[in-house]
């Protein structure tokens, strides 16, 4: 009887770990979007030792990166963080920076144990975080939630192994795979339900890309225009090899309000940026590609991007940019929305001369996620 009580408590632990994780994954998306250069994580403080666990605190990492979501969750937990388990999604931080670190913290208030989704690999971390905690006697459990927690800290890990963003393409599609009018006017496709989710979409990316070409045909505001969420909207990014972008377009006159790039080829006009410059645009100078199109080396430019700090990048187009990043094996996460329209045959392809199905049974790309959502059908591809 004993041997099976133990069994059944051990059962009874990793349920509740799964069950405490997943809370604490919900609650670190909070701020996804808002906390680049750094993670948004999720933490959360369980009191045990009554007939059920005690959420007693949680905390997120704020906005900007700073503080880390496991001092505030301990902080707000006080006295009671002591002999308390802690969930994490997350490797707590073991360098000292502008804040002491996060493992040692957890070690002061005596935290009974701590549950880590997942390691992290920035190599200032890189194990270390645990290895603290464990050699200060706290129980410490990796892995509960890990796969979860890869997709959600995936803007970090990229940008920490590969120094760019986590690169999200949004498209938008009708039913026979085209994405605009013939002459590339713009066309309507999603219902507002898929609209709202695009929005959600760009208030959890720290940035969003399009092209000059997209600027021109459609002169969008690439911000976000949910109800109470628009301070969420992201950095406007506009990849522009020969500085096309109109100076009365609302990017550029709204640039000393809301952070634009423009990512420009090396032979640009000079005159042209200065005057971007002037109007609160930040330019930046990449290589060109050495064919015909004479475009910035997109990975070139994400690297740019990196170095700035942005770890998710939401493209939302046009579809020779989505033909880009598709080529050069650059897309890391799709979302596809299919609308029950046709545009016809001499409408434009959502993926510059390719069919959807290129993204969409890519082999490079595994589906997480479809659901409906109104009338169109949402998919969601993640990197295998």
């Amino acid at each position: 009887m004993r041997a099976l009580s133990i069994s059944n408590r051990a059962v009874q632990a990793g349920t509740d770990d799964a069950r405490f994780m997943d809370a604490a994954l919900n609650f670190g998306r909070r701020n996804m979007g808002m906390a680049a250069p750094n993670p948004s994580v999720g933490a959360i403080v369980v009191k045990t030792g009554s007939a059920e666990p005690v959420i007693v605190s949680r905390g997120v990492t704020a906005r900007g990166g700073r503080p880390h979501a496991e001092t505030e969750a301990l902080k707000a937990a006080g006295d009671a963080a002591k002999g308390a388990t802690v969930y994490v999604t997350l490797e707590p931080c073991a360098h000292q920076s502008k804040t002491p670190p996060c493992a040692n913290a957890l070690v002061s208030a005596q935290v009974g144990r701590v549950v880590i989704a997942i390691e992290d690999p920035n190599p200032l971390v890189s194990g270390n975080g645990i290895r603290i905690l464990r050699d200060a006697g706290i129980e410490t459990i990796v892995g509960v939630g890990a796969a979860q927690a890869k997709i959600d800290h995936a803007g970090h890990f990229r940008r920490v192994r590969d120094g760019r963003p986590h690169i999200i393409l949004k498209i938008a599609a009708s039913a026979d795979g085209k994405s605009g009018l013939a002459g590339r006017k713009p066309a309507r496709i999603s219902g507002p339900v898929s609209m709202a989710e695009a929005h959600i979409l760009r208030a959890t990316s720290d940035a969003i890309m399009v092209g000059s070409g997209t600027v021109l045909a459609d002169n969008p505001k690439l911000d976000c225009r949910l109800p109470g969420m628009e301070d969420r909207s992201p950095i406007r990014v506009v990849l522009d090899g020969a500085l096309r972008i109109p100076l009365d377009c609302v990017l550029v006159q709204s640039a000393k309000a809301r952070k634009l790039i423009v990512i420009a080829g090396e032979t640009a006009d000079a005159a042209k940026q200065k005057t971007l410059e002037q109007a609160g645009a930040e330019v930046i100078r990449v290589q060109i590609t050495k064919d015909k199109y004479r475009k910035p080396v997109i990975a070139d430019a994400m690297r740019e991007l990196g170095s700035r700090g942005i770890t998710r990048l939401l493209v939302e187009g046009g579809p020779m940019l989505s033909a880009s990043l598709l080529q050069q094996d650059l897309v890391d996460e799709a979302v596809v929305v299919e609308a029950p329209v046709l545009l016809g045959a001499d409408a434009i392809d959502a993926i510059e001369n390719m069919r959807l199905d290129a993204l969409l049974a890519s082999p490079k790309l595994k589906m997480i996620e479809e659901r409906m959502l109104g009338p169109d059908r949402m998919v969601r591809l993640f990197r295998k």
